[in-house]
């Protein structure tokens, strides 16, 4: 019967295969839908992973710097390292700034961290090209998406920072690019004023000192020691809200980005519905097309059982066709996408599965019409 099939698509096969790659750029789309949430999930556990520490201690009330804005003393780390079972402990930044880049701005998620400590949140693998940063003061290291390369200069603030590294793949949970600068370039940046604020402050009376304010203290707890334990001790006695490292990746999940995956969920579920319904009014627009020569099959003692499954068989080979065209597309086009796009093959095969059935289910449509074509239509013509 796929010969009956194949011969009938042959009178068209210029209209099946553009009808086909309409159909597969629609599904093609899906898949990358299907790849950007994907690659949410994945941005949210890159700076967890690359950290890899087992608390997070924040200002109280707080769900953390990813979440909302948090704010305790640096000095707190000294006290968090000297508690029972804590291994080591650093102050860490994060703030949204824009690197200028000529005429443009990218915008970037930089972290501030203690060079000197022992936790540093950039992870070896991902670093590509020089080193990581080494002093104080004017050195930054930057993600290969950025578009600087090492030895650049950007200026920042007061200050003109020099590009001593480069790695791939480093976003926030965002899907920002990530820069590292030293904790105290951090502080500046964030946290001191221009000259003249500071001038108008004084005279109000007001004199700042937040520049030795960090986002949160990060910790690694020593082998054998109960994370909760620890966690409890510190809320207990320093009044501070303390994530696990899983708990920060719930938050993540939960206050960052779910709606922005429960709407890309909507979307892609009409995308999928939209596709089948498309497909289902394309078989039977292809099915009116040819009824004349369905009649003559019927009048010349073709059974309808034969007529539609060669209904069903074309149906089937738009479908799966479609499939193979949306593949192509969603991978020829999802590197040029700015955040990150993650294709899955199980998302591929889950998606193959939708279009066979949907199009099982949209040649029912046409199946009626032709069990109900009127044989004598052929002559009458």
């Amino acid at each position: 019967m796929i010969r009956l099939a194949k011969e009938d698509i042959k009178h068209t096969l210029g209209k099946f295969v553009v009808t086909a790659m309409g159909v597969g750029m629609l599904l093609g789309i899906v898949l990358i839908m299907m790849g950007v949430y994907r690659g949410m999930i994945v941005d949210v556990e890159v700076l967890l992973n690359d950290l890899d520490v087992d608390l997070w201690i924040v200002q109280e009330g707080t769900l953390g710097p990813f979440a909302e804005a948090s704010r305790v003393h640096e000095d707190l780390q000294y006290t968090i390292e000297s508690l029972q079972g804590v291994d080591n402990s650093s102050a860490i930044t994060f703030q949204n700034i824009q690197l200028p880049q000529g005429k443009n701005k990218v915008r970037v998620f930089a972290v501030g961290y203690d060079v000197y400590g022992g936790i540093n949140p950039i992870n070896p693998a991902r670093l590509v090209t020089g080193r990581t940063l080494a002093t104080d003061h004017y050195e930054i290291v930057v993600t290969d998406k950025t578009g600087f390369t090492l030895h650049d200069k950007i200026h920042l603030g007061r200050n003109i920072y020099t590009v001593v590294g480069v790695t791939h793949g480093s976003v926030s949970s965002g899907g920002d690019l990530l820069v590292y600068i030293s904790l105290k370039d951090a502080q500046e940046l964030q946290f001191s004023y221009s000259n003249k604020r500071i001038q108008t402050d004084r005279a109000r009376g007001i004199v700042t000192r937040d520049t030795h304010m960090v986002n949160a203290i990060i910790a690694t707890i020593k082998p054998g020691d109960n994370v909760e334990n620890v966690a409890g001790e510190i809320r207990k006695w320093h009044h501070k809200s303390v994530y696990t490292k899983a708990q920060q990746h719930a938050v993540l999940t939960k206050y960052v980005v779910e709606k922005s995956s429960k709407q890309i969920g909507l979307f892609t579920a009409i995308l999928i519905i939209v596709a089948t319904i498309i497909i289902s009014l394309i078989i039977y627009t292809m099915t009116l097309e040819k009824m004349k020569e369905i009649s003559i099959m019927k009048l010349i003692g073709l059974p309808n059982s034969t007529i539609v499954r060669m209904i069903v068989e074309e149906t089937l080979l738009l479908g799966i066709l479609a499939f193979m065209f949306g593949n192509i597309f969603s991978h020829l086009i999802y590197p040029k996408f700015p955040k990150r796009v993650v294709l899955e093959i199980p998302d591929a095969w889950m998606l193959f599965g939708m279009v066979v059935v949907a199009s099982i289910v949209a040649s029912f449509i046409a199946v009626k019409k032709v069990i109900n074509a009127d044989p004598a239509a052929a002559i009458g013509d």
